[in-house]
């Protein structure tokens, strides 16, 4: 393991930057779940509120900019798909008139 950290802090540093990129958007990504779980328990039913899918979408985004960087078009293909069914989502939470009350 201290390898792989001696190994990180020789990087230059736009890869670390990259890098910080790449891990900010997986723990927003990561978030969302904990912040659905801690929802449904607060509500006592399953329970996804807008937040949700917002950060989904924060996350998406910046993990697919990371994956753009990186040229890595499996990577690309997946946020890409997934952004586009978080802004759905949005869009028909907006729609229904539940984006504003939840």
């Amino acid at each position: 393991m201290t390898e792989l950290i001696e190994q990180w802090l020789a990087l230059p540093t736009t890869d670390l930057i990259w890098l910080a990129v790449g891990f900010g958007g997986q723990a927003i990504f990561a978030s969302r779940f904990l912040y659905q779980w801690i929802a449904s328990e607060r509500a006592g039913r399953s329970h996804i509120p807008r937040a949700f899918w917002y950060l989904s979408l924060a996350g998406g985004l910046t993990l697919l900019s990371y994956a753009i960087h990186r040229g890595d078009p499996v990577f690309i293909l997946g946020q890409t798909t997934g952004a586009m069914i978080y802004i759905r989502n949005l869009v028909l939470l907006h729609r229904s008139g539940q984006l504003d009350s939840t």
